[in-house]
């Protein structure tokens, strides 16, 4: 076994604690999408749409996710939107 030193042990436990946290996070983006794609409600579309919004961009400020692909989230949730409120 090779030798291990205490900042390479403590090095590895600090990557632990946040690829569990980032991986909660990106999980919870996913599943905020998910709902959202799921509502057919053109009114709880519309009262849902900013709170995933704002999880889309906080995952991007933290780098859970690409900026770029942040971007093309929301873009294809507002042309959701449009489609849904449009059928009204």
């Amino acid at each position: 076994m090779a030798k291990r030193t205490k900042s390479a042990l403590k090095s590895a436990r600090k990557s632990d604690r946040k690829r569990i946290a980032n991986r909660i996070k990106k999980l919870r983006l996913k599943k905020a999408i998910k709902e959202l794609r799921a509502t057919k409600d053109p009114k709880s579309f519309q009262e849902l749409y900013p709170k995933v919004q704002a999880i889309i961009d906080k995952s991007a400020k933290s780098g859970i996710i690409h900026k770029n692909k942040a971007s093309r989230l929301k873009s294809r949730l507002s042309a959701l939107l449009s489609k849904i409120t449009e059928k009204k």
